[in-house]
């Protein structure tokens, strides 16, 4: 049987006239069809069903590096529904503290990021140190000898790992290591890496943050689509086409855009895509987008990266561009510049998204300023693609107001070929099956 039906769903509008549970995610290999239930976007209960069955089993992004890079430097974030604290001691190690008293529960670390020697409750006092462990509370001796101060310190979270300085949490004790879930994923994360000579990125100062009206799970598709690129950015296409940018398919090639890139499976739900530079990125072939002074400076980094890492590896590097979502909701967009972007599910119909420019620690001021303008005016909330992005996705929530009357998402798209290119839906299609494997387990 090459049918697929995964996973079942038997809530609200889950089942048809007669009583049968309606599958979300439906594929035929023997009839080449993909698609995906709209019920999906719009359900409360699956939406609560996925932060039981995915975002507390999978390992979720927390932070860089370099974000916490002194001894007490700190970052407040919710990661899976958890506010944590997420710090380096004063002895330089990194945690992943749970920010709840052990007292009475309330908010230890109220501030968004800062330098600290220690954290302070502000309900009854109770302090901690950057370790997470119990340095004082008032009047103690009023304790019972059963209490155990050791005992009480900050909960720390189930599982914390890094890999080349991107740290994760996971909240299943039994998952597996971080290196073994980001399987083929790691592969473009050292591509990232390497763009740096000491192999040391850094997480840029300034952040990106906006709601977006629509379900998580549309932010990574949308991410790894290159088949929107042309209907939905014409505005930078038309821009790139005047500075210079031959945006143009070859004649006759059937290609919706100039080169011929992939979309790849990378394992666990990891996807990308893998394309040829057609857009200029700092470390890339000087084009004329970044203007006449930049072709020496940029010239000089290719040489760099040729000398160090082979004229193979340096092309790899600095001529591919590569959309790489980590599941669940991490997406890591080199191209025009680094761009760390994570969302996290608020309802339904609704993410906030942050994102970070990442960088080599050895910039110059005039590599960094070429890089944060990619950053800005491609990636941001007000560059060319996000703005177009958002308003897409939004879209096609509020078209998912009648999933009743009109199901089903078709994403067969590339189904009938053996290589599947980047304008192809394949990669989308990993996604949904390891959605759909992890739901049903959960079912």
């Amino acid at each position: 049987m090459n049918d697929h039906f995964a996973p079942q769903y038997a809530g609200p509008g889950g089942r048809s006239g007669g009583g049968r549970v309606q599958p979300l995610v439906r594929e035929s290999r023997e009839n080449l069809s993909f698609a995906v239930n709209r019920e999906v976007f719009v359900s409360r209960e699956i939406f609560e069903r996925e932060q039981r069955a995915i975002f507390d089993r999978c390992w979720i992004y927390l932070g860089h590096a370099s974000e916490v890079r002194n001894p007490g430097d700190y970052k407040t974030r919710s990661v899976a529904g958890r506010p944590v604290i997420f710090c380096r001691d004063r002895s330089g190690q990194v945690h992943g503290l749970i920010n709840s008293c052990r007292h009475r529960g309330a908010i230890v670390c109220r501030e968004r990021e800062g330098n600290a020697r220690g954290f302070y409750c502000m309900y009854h006092g109770w302090t901690y140190n950057t370790d997470g462990t119990l340095r004082g509370v008032p009047d103690e001796a009023s304790y019972p000898p059963s209490f155990d101060k050791a005992a009480m310190g900050l909960a720390h979270v189930p599982r914390l790992e890094s890999y080349k300085d991107f740290y994760f949490v996971s909240f299943d004790r039994n998952a597996v290591d971080l290196e073994t879930y980001l399987a083929g994923a790691k592969a473009y994360i050292d591509l990232v890496v390497d763009q740096s000579p000491s192999g040391r990125m850094e997480i840029i100062s300034g952040i990106q943050e906006y709601d977006i009206k629509a379900n998580w799970k549309l932010l990574v598709e949308n991410s790894v689509d290159d088949y929107h690129l042309v209907a939905t950015h014409s505005t930078w296409l038309n821009y790139m086409r005047n500075s210079g940018v031959n945006m143009s398919p070859p004649k006759g090639s059937g290609l919706l855009l100039p080169t011929k890139g992939l979309g790849k499976d990378l394992g666990n739900g990891h996807l990308t895509t893998d394309n040829p530079n057609y857009r200029g990125r700092p470390v890339a072939r000087w084009i004329s987008v970044y203007g006449e002074d930049a072709k020496a400076d940029i010239e000089a980094i290719r040489a760099e990266l040729a000398a160090r890492l082979g004229e193979a590896r340096a092309a790899r590097v600095a001529d591919t561009n590569r959309n790489l979502a980590i599941f669940p909701n991490l997406v890591i967009n080199d191209g025009s510049s680094v761009t760390v972007r994570h969302f996290t599910p608020v309802a339904p119909d609704l993410m906030h998204v942050t994102a970070w420019a990442l960088g080599p620690v050895e910039e110059t001021e005039a590599q960094r300023a070429r890089r944060l303008h990619a950053f800005l005016t491609f990636y941001g909330p007000g560059g060319f693609a996000t703005p177009d992005d958002v308003a897409a996705l939004e879209n096609a929530q509020q078209g998912y107001a009648s999933w009743r009357e009109v199901p089903w998402n078709d994403l067969s798209r590339g189904m009938a070929k053996n290589e599947h290119t980047n304008t192809d839906e394949e990669h989308l299609r990993v996604f949904w099956r390891r959605w759909s494997e992890l739901m049903e387990a959960h079912a």
